[in-house]
This record gives structure tokens, sequence and C-alpha cells, in this order.
């Protein structure tokens, strides 16, 4: 990492402040020239009101003096806080580099904070998370990874990986003494087996997190006219769908996001489903079709008694997904309440009946779309993975550990499974951003075990 203080806005155009960062070994130093107050004494941690420029005043701001460590990037670090005038920005930030600042590279004060070991790589990753945050559920899996939860839990499989390695290692060391051996093979087995279940487990969260990163994908499908599109508006508050009485209005998909209990949920109206000859038409449908398989819920609107072929259908469509059949139109006279044989069936499903147009049981449904998407209670200290690169590499190191337990099996030599725990540790140390030493396995023995007597 180079020496250089560096210096940008931290803060959006247009707004009534903004505030400049600057970081570096000449942070204090450079500020404290054109600031109307001595800064090179000043304590860490401390607001200074005063004027910025020294020959010619641009404004009056507060600048709060941040010393190392003890910072954002764990270098000495200034913020001005001026008014938000593009003109005094743009002035302030040429005078810092005329004073020998270089303005930072995008993302340059958070590598900083990892190079400086503020930040592991997986919270780094977590701060542009937290940045991109639009529910209350993406806020929170951002605010567990920045405050360290995914790294404490790989901080646990990796000093007990840590330990596996550590005893066949030390069993080398003793190969002489062929009587000698130090890793238990049952108890190197449990252990293994215990931490690739823990692996697997964060693995499989993924889907969850994606889902709630992108907003969870809800198709509204249904036959022509049944109001599909209105029911989509509804939902949205807005008249984001075109709603007609003419069959085969709807010919593409339609897609927007609503928040649910600070839960994002994208929605996707599709075609009616029905025969036709419109060759469009017919692309749409196809269309509807494949918005279903890429559904995690599907709301299933009817308006009248579905036949047996058509409910099976749906079901065959649906069995993996959840499903919400809804009977629109109900403040019609002539409608009554449908019944479905569902008694056999193992698909999740539930049934509302609703007025999309007169705003009857929407709430009622929208509870039921929450309900279907079967969303873990989230904390701070729970994990969920959202990062497509760390789940490859939690992929990748059940792959590895599997191979481990596969030559515990066979009875493999202590040399090739300790080559294997060592793949498992690497490729977990990818998501931090750290390494195994040798030093590091060395310290490990004898701090676990008694060598010398």
């Amino acid at each position: 990492m180079d020496n250089d203080t560096i210096c940008a806005v931290a803060t959006p155009a247009g707004g009534a402040l903004a505030i400049i960062r600057v970081s570096g070994n000449r942070a204090i130093e450079i500020v404290s020239e054109e600031f109307s107050k001595n800064l090179l004494l000043a304590k860490g941690n401390t607001l200074h009101y005063g004027t910025i420029g020294r020959k010619e005043t641009i404004d009056d701001v507060l600048v709060s003096v941040f010393r190392t460590p003890h910072s954002y990037t764990g270098e000495d670090s200034v913020e001005i806080s001026c008014h938000g005038s593009k003109y005094i920005v743009q002035q302030i930030l040429h005078l810092l580099v005329k004073k020998g600042c270089r303005m930072a590279n995008p993302g340059e004060y958070t590598q900083r904070a990892y190079l400086n070991g503020k930040l592991d790589l997986s919270q780094a990753e977590a701060v542009a998370d937290l940045i991109a945050s639009t529910n209350r559920a993406t806020h929170q899996i951002a605010m567990s990874q920045l405050r360290g939860s995914f790294s404490s839990e790989l901080s646990l499989l990796r000093e007990n990986l840590l330990k596996l390695t550590s005893l066949l290692e030390l069993e080398l060391d003793f190969s002489d003494h062929e009587d000698l051996e130090f890793a238990d093979r049952s108890e190197l087995t449990e252990i293994a087996k215990e931490i690739d279940k823990k692996i697997n487990h964060l693995a499989n969260s993924f889907e969850i997190g994606q889902a709630l990163k992108q907003g969870i994908p809800v198709a509204i499908v249904g036959k022509t006219n049944v109001g599909k599109s209105t029911l989509l508006n509804r939902l949205l508050h807005e008249e984001r769908a075109i709603v007609s009485d003419i069959h085969g209005t709807t010919r593409d998909t339609i897609e927007d996001t609503i928040d649910l209990q600070g839960v994002s949920f994208r929605f996707i109206d599709t075609a009616g489903i029905r025969q036709t000859a419109d060759a469009i038409e017919k692309i749409g449908i196809e269309r509807t079709y494949a918005s279903i398989q890429k559904a995690r819920i599907v709301i299933w609107v009817i308006d009248e008694q579905p036949t047996q072929e058509e409910l099976q259908d749906m079901l065959e469509s649906t069995k993996d997904k959840s499903l919400i059949i809804t009977q629109n139109k109900i403040d019609k006279e002539e409608k009554e309440n449908l019944s479905f044989n569902l008694s056999a069936q193992t698909n999740k499903y539930s049934i509302i009946s609703i007025s999309a147009k007169h705003n009857i049981n929407i709430d009622k449904l929208e509870e039921a779309i929450f309900k279907a998407a079967d969303i873990p209670t989230i904390s701070e200290s729970d994990v969920i993975v959202t990062n497509t690169r760390h789940y490859e590499a939690l992929t990748r190191s059940s792959q590895a550990l599997s191979r481990v337990l596969d030559g515990l099996k066979m009875g493999l030599s202590g040399d090739l499974l300790s080559e294997d725990l060592r793949d498992v540790l690497s490729i977990l140390s990818e998501i931090t951003g750290g390494e195994i030493t040798t030093n590091e396995v060395l310290g490990n023995i004898f701090k676990h075990f008694c060598v010398g007597k």
C-alpha cells in the first residue's frame, strides 16, 4: 500500500451538507495548514469548529480528527463537514490536492481499512452491502456480516480444522515411532463431519440470502381477464400494468418490487394462460411457465371453479413452490366460494378470497405472501450468506472436506489427509482474506500438546 494521503467527498451531491474525508500519514498536517486552528496537537475523536482556507476563507466547517489506529482506515484521518455547494466542495478538494493530497480511488478507504487490519475481506464486502441495503432484512444481514458474525463462524471452523491438521502433522513428525498415533481416526471423522455439516449449513443459506438481497420472486399467474394485472397494481399501489376487458392484453412479463414487513418481494405479472393462435401471445404464455419455475411463490388467480385437470396441472407446475390459490372478484353477487380437492396433495399451499378491484382482503393476501416466503427470523448475530464468492468458496471447501472424509474411511495416511485439510483451510481463508502459515500450524501444535513430556 502506498503512503499517499488521499481525499474525496464522502456524501452524494446536492445535499445541504457535504463531508470530505482525508486519510494518510499527513492528513492532520495538511488540513491543519488550511484550517483556522492548529490541529497538530488535537486529540483523536475530537471536533473542531473554524474556517477552511487560510488565504481566502472558503467556508465555515466542522473538522473531525481521528488518530491511528482509531479510525475507519486505521490511519490518521480527518473529516471536513462543510456546506453542500458543489463550488465549495470543489474548492476544498482543490486546496487539499494542492497541499499534497491525492484524490482517492473508488473503494480505497475500505481497501486501506482491510490492509490495515481494521476489517477482514468479508467485512469489507459487507460495507458495500450495507450501503446498498433497501429493507430491514438486507440491512440486518449486512450489519451482521460487518460486525463479524460470519467471520466468527469461519474463525471457529478454522480453529477446528487447524486442530485436525496439527494432530496429523504432529503424527508425521513422529513417524519413526510406529506405535504412536496422535490423531484418533474415529475422533477425526466425527470432528470432520461436524465441520462439514456447518459448512453446508452456511452454503445452504445462500438461496434465501440471494432471494432477500434481490427480492423474493412471486409469479402472478392465471387465465386471461381473471384480474392479474389489477392485483399487481393493487399490491404495488400504482397503475403499473394495463388493465382491460380485452383478453390477452398482457403479452409479456411485468416486474416490480414492494416491501412487505421489511422484506422485498419481486412481483411478476404474466400473460394469461389460454389456447391461442396469436404467435406473440404464445411467446408470452411460454414466459409465464418460465416465470413459475423461477419463482419461490406462485399466486394462482382464478374467478371460476377450475377443472380437476387445471388444478392438477397447476399443482404439478408448482410442486417445489409455495402456491397461493386466490379467488378474485368476490365482490360480484354471483360469485360463490370455490372448492378444491387437495386432501392428497403435499404441496405448500393456501387458499384466499379477494377482490383486487375493491381492495377486499388484500391485506390478508399480503400476510399469506409473507408467510409463504418462510423467511427465518433474522438477528444481527445470524449468518446468512449473500455473496456469490463466499458461496463458491464454501462449496469448494465442502468438496475438499468430502475428500478428507473419504480418505478417513479408506484409511489413508496422515500426509494425504493433511494435504486435503490444508486445501479446506486455504479455500475458507479466501473469504476473509487470511492465509495459513507453517508457523501457525506449529504454534498450534505447541499450544495444545505437551510434546516434550
